[in-house]
């Protein structure tokens, strides 16, 4: 049996954890630079209000509504998840972490009568030690557990934990799964199935395996369809560690000058080199993007993207921020004012061992910029994020009195909650 573990409504649970005033009070978290909305608590969507609604309209759609709003803080959303990991670790036989906000576990020490209420238990437990809730969906197969995790966080009488071990609940919770619902189908092949009568999963689960092959062409479709007819064929390393990673922010304003670009490049550049360590991964490829605002219709449009190979793989951040900046001076174009900016990395293997290039004059100093990644990682992750930045990811700005002031982000968070768990600044203090 798999089991998914689902933090419900993740970010805006994560603010309550030390925000108990705001049981019951609609919330709701805002992008990077407080664009739009992403994350929304149960009473916001009641009361209708939309994921991806800019900002600047909460006002507008709601008048006179108390709502609580937060700005992205992945710090406070990173440290307490990882909370939850670390109790899912204890309380299962192994597990693989898809997401922010999921886990995937592998049950099968554990007997299937027990199932039920070792998964209510594993809620009950991240609820008293996390505060956070969760719901668990169980099944013979990784897209089942799924819809039931889903069923778990809709209907109360589960009490957060629901399992799919009959084919008869397979076939009650495909009937109730919209097409659009089910992982591993896009949006684009959810359009198409819909247009093909497909409403339900349990519609397209209905359909021949030759059809699927035929109407589809694609393995993953496929696999989903054998799924949902309750065989276990998704392979755990199509879960397994990411092939590329991409960082990228809509800028708070227009950019036009290539040093507060740089800026910008910097910092996702040193954001992508600290997920590859984080996973126990290296890249090869570095690209970096640039596009201006194309809801600007009045304004010059401009797009590229240009990458560069390493001689040798890493995830040393001064090496990857320094290839980045090396792109974007190819990239970049005079005359343009730019909305948003990105970094990918690719070409990405484990970390050990690794092929260095007889040609690379840097290749000597891939251990010594590792131990200096570690000691900076370790810093970081006891004095709160950005406590040791690059020079280049600083930025510096005039304030008020005309002197320059450096900052370590620029990105807008004008409603963003304290760190009392990552910053002895914040702590918390009981009067």
């Amino acid at each position: 049996m798999y089991g998914i573990a689902d933090l419900d409504n993740c970010y805006v649970s994560c603010e309550r954890v030390f925000r108990p005033d705001l049981k019951g009070v609609p919330c709701v978290v805002l992008s990077n630079n407080d664009g739009c909305i992403v994350a929304r608590s149960n009473e916001a969507k009641a009361m209708g209000i939309k994921e991806g609604t800019p900002y600047f309209q909460l006002a507008q759609q709601f008048p006179g509504q108390k709502i609580a709003v937060f700005s992205s803080n992945y710090e406070l959303y990173g440290e307490l998840t990882g909370r939850v990991v670390s109790i899912i670790r204890q309380e299962t036989p192994a597990y693989f972490r898809y997401s922010i906000d999921e886990c995937f576990m592998y049950l099968d020490g554990i007997e299937l009568g027990q199932l039920q209420q070792w998964g209510e238990n594993l809620h009950k437990r991240v609820k008293r030690e996390v505060g956070m809730p969760i719901s668990i969906g169980l099944a013979p197969n990784k897209t089942l557990a799924k819809i039931a995790s889903k069923l778990a966080k809709k209907y109360k009488a589960y009490r957060h934990c629901c399992m799919i071990d009959t084919d008869y609940k397979r076939v009650k919770a495909l009937e109730w799964c919209p097409i659009e619902d089910v992982w591993g189908i896009g949006r684009r092949y959810a359009a198409k199935l819909q247009a093909l009568g497909c409403r339900t999963a349990l519609d397209f689960a209905k359909h021949h395996k030759d059809w699927v092959s035929v109407t589809f062409n694609n393995i993953n479709i496929v696999r989903t369809w054998q799924e949902l007819n309750g065989e276990d064929v998704v392979p755990n390393e199509a879960l397994a560690k990411k092939k590329s990673i991409c960082t990228s922010r809509s800028f708070n304003g227009m950019i036009t000058d290539l040093d507060t670009l740089r800026t910008h490049v910097s910092n996702y550049a040193a954001r992508c080199a600290e997920k590859l360590r984080m996973q126990g991964t290296v890249a090869s490829i570095v690209g970096v993007f640039l596009n201006t605002n194309y809801f600007r219709e009045d304004l010059p449009q401009y797009w590229n993207f240009q990458e560069q190979r390493l001689l040798t793989p890493t995830s040393s951040t001064i090496t990857i921020v320094e290839t980045a900046n090396q792109v974007l001076q190819s990239v970049y174009r005079q005359g343009y004012q730019y909305k948003k900016a990105g970094v990918i990395v690719m070409g990405i293997g484990p970390d050990s061992p690794i092929q260095q290039d007889l040609f690379d004059v840097n290749a000597e100093q891939f251990q010594k910029m590792k131990r200096l990644d570690a000691v900076i990682d370790r810093i970081n992750r006891m004095h709160g994020s950005e406590t040791i930045v690059l020079g280049s990811q600083q930025f510096t700005q005039k304030n008020g009195k005309g002197k320059a002031e450096v900052f370590a982000n620029a990105i807008k968070h004008d409603y963003r909650s304290k760190n009392p768990t990552t910053r002895w600044s914040d702590i918390i203090e009981l009067t």
